[in-house]
């Protein structure tokens, strides 16, 4: 299969590596990576200036922007005669839950690649220090070779989070829903050399509500947890609640021409 590697952290980062080494022995890999770390970059776009791009290798590549620009350099670009089959953007330091999939650069890679209508996987490592690649490497071989039984619906992504233990203490692989991060975050004020001041986002790590189902809980459990995410962010069961106040919001926007 030919599959494009990306991610946030960069091209020099230990998680890409560790997924291009699981994968090129039965695969066709190319690795469009940003030059630098590019963590929580979302979904944004480079508009204001031309992006450069520089070939490390027979397949691999640096981009000087965001996850997103990898891919759209990649498949616009790079790879425009030779599509992928498979994007998977990974093996990220650090995992992808509930709300913070709206911050990732890795989550966001793998939205482009969707709604270019490429399969697309985003991988990420539960840990911070000493991370195990390991079972993370044997799940995406494993789970690469399955996509073809999954028929996956259109514009469906899948956001997997692996717990960081040896492959062995694994226990279990969860079908997971988001889960609703408790936010700590907070704004460190310093004052640089010139006593001006400035901010740092910062906060405490990050802990959970406790609810069934949710990818939380299954890493907590110690399990690999995998939730498809699709574009539509459309909440139904709303449009008729607002429907029925339709004619409140019209007089309201009549009364204010």
């Amino acid at each position: 299969m030919r599959i494009l590697i990306t991610n946030d952290d960069g091209f020099y980062a230990e998680g890409i590596r560790q997924l291009k080494e699981a994968l090129e022995g039965d695969n066709d890999v190319y690795m469009v990576a940003p030059d630098r770390e590019k963590s929580a970059a979302s979904h944004s776009l480079t508009l204001n200036f031309p992006l450069r791009i520089n070939q490390k290798g027979e397949k691999d590549y640096t981009v000087d922007g965001t996850p997103t620009d990898c891919v759209l350099v990649a498949i616009h670009g790079l790879l425009k005669n030779n599509l992928p089959e498979l994007i998977i953007s990974g093996i990220n330091h650090g995992p992808n839950m509930g709300e913070d999939v709206t911050y990732s650069g890795t989550v966001a890679a793998a939205f482009e690649g969707t709604i270019l209508g490429i399969r697309s996987i985003a991988i990420s490592l539960v840990g911070k220090e000493n991370l195990q690649f390991g079972a993370a490497k044997v799940f995406i071989k494993g789970f690469t070779k399955s996509l073809n039984n999954l028929n996956l619906q259109p514009r469906t992504l899948i956001n997997v989070n692996v717990p960081s233990l040896p492959p062995a203490e694994i226990r279990g692989i969860a079908i997971t829903k988001l889960g609703n991060r408790i936010y700590r975050d907070d704004i460190i004020q310093q004052v640089d050399p010139r006593g001006r001041y400035y901010y740092w986002i910062g906060g405490d790590t990050p802990i959970w509500e406790k609810i069934h189902g949710t990818d939380f809980e299954a890493i907590e459990n110690g399990k690999i947890s995998v939730t498809p995410l699709h574009l539509d962010l459309t909440n139904y069961n709303e449009i008729e609640n607002i429907r029925k106040n339709i004619d409140t919001i019209l007089k309201q926007f009549k009364d204010g021409i």
